[in-house]
């Protein structure tokens, strides 16, 4: 079940006696935990009516019983079971074999499922794992424990353009407005985590009082978003500004900031480009496009620059830069007088 299915069924009152949270997806975990909480509770009834477990500090067969018991002070209850993998049978959900994961507590939850508590719903919480990768096997063992409850919610992360969208959509809500190079750019430094986003959008729209946010902005207010600065350095030495380049980088080195960052990904922006001026592409829709059936998504702004980037430098200009760029990311490992010096060569040849 995705989370927008979860939404819409709790909307509707349809309501199940369990649900297991599956993935790391945190933004999306409170949205559907809240729209739980409050379909079910009243703000009063909420003191009483919620619990909370960690299966690190407390059995499964604690919070069945606690289930089973009538309160005095809440109609209905939520009860909320963080870390629910740690009721697997020691080492089965983490380690690689498959095996059998029944035991006691699993039988004891599925016949607590069979005659439920009215008005009581348990909410197990698995977030530790996420459903690629390596972890993809663990989860199916956590499912297999679990099999009884019938409703487990997805909490896949965000793609890029998924949270691109979802930024889009809280700014407006939020009635903040943000440049579209400058949202790009707060999604990008704050890792695609809309859980994150979304504090800082919401921070945005106090500090914002019907102004538009820029890319400057982003890069003073958000944390972590002092890499946007290696963003913009990027994008001026692709548009082969020289000042502008400069001027970032007088500002990273006075920030402490990780030199070779910026060059990989300097790099990454010139290897585009080179491949989109073999590839014949003539705007940044037609490169935005071929990446894109590629399997390299990228968003419009970022297509932009790398148009600039195409614009400004020939094939061959392009193959010396990134010969450039090895250069100086093997000097900045070297032992050398000082990083600004390496990286101002480089900055000049580059815009030569």
């Amino acid at each position: 079940m995705t989370p927008a299915q979860f939404v819409t069924r709790i909307k509707r009152q349809e309501i199940e006696p369990a649900y297991l949270f599956l993935g790391g997806e945190d933004y999306e975990r409170k949205r559907c935990r809240d729209v739980l909480i409050t379909t079910l509770l009243t703000p009063e009834e909420r003191e009483a009516g919620i619990t909370q477990y960690d299966l690190n500090d407390n059995s499964l067969a604690q919070v069945v019983d606690d289930a089973r018991s009538v309160s005095l002070f809440a109609p209905s209850r939520v009860i909320l079971v963080a870390n629910a993998e740690a009721a697997l049978p020691r080492g089965k959900a983490e380690e690689d074999t498959a095996g059998d994961t029944a035991g006691e507590d699993a039988d004891l939850l599925s016949r607590y499922l069979k005659d439920p508590s009215p008005g009581v719903v348990l909410l197990f919480d698995v977030r530790r794992f996420e459903l690629e990768g390596e972890d993809k096997r663990r989860l199916e063992r956590i499912r297999k424990f679990y099999s009884a409850i019938a409703d487990a919610v997805e909490l896949r992360r965000f793609s890029m353009d998924d949270a691109r969208a979802e930024a889009q959509a809280l700014t407006k809500s939020s009635r903040v407005t943000i440049e579209p190079e400058a949202l790009d750019l707060l999604v990008e430094a704050l890792g695609v985590d809309v859980a994150r986003i979304a504090v800082e959008i919401e921070k945005l729209s106090l500090f914002a009082a019907g102004r538009v946010i820029s890319v400057d902005e982003i890069s003073a207010l958000v944390p972590d978003a002092r890499s946007t600065t290696v963003f913009a350095m990027v994008g001026a030495l692709g548009r082969r500004d020289r000042v502008r380049g400069l001027e970032l980088l007088d500002t990273l080195c006075r920030e402490g900031e990780y030199l070779p960052l910026a060059l990989a990904f300097l790099s990454t922006q010139f290897r585009l480009a080179l491949a989109s001026k073999e590839a014949g592409l003539r705007n940044p829709r037609q490169i935005q496009g071929h990446f894109a059936r590629s399997g390299v998504p990228m968003w419009g702004s970022r297509a932009d620059q790398v148009f600039q980037t195409v614009s400004k430098f020939s094939k061959e200009q392009l193959e010396r830069a990134l010969e450039s760029i090895f250069e100086a990311d093997r000097d900045l490992r070297s032992p050398r007088p000082d990083d600004r010096t390496v990286m101002e060569r480089f900055v000049l040849k580059l815009t030569a």
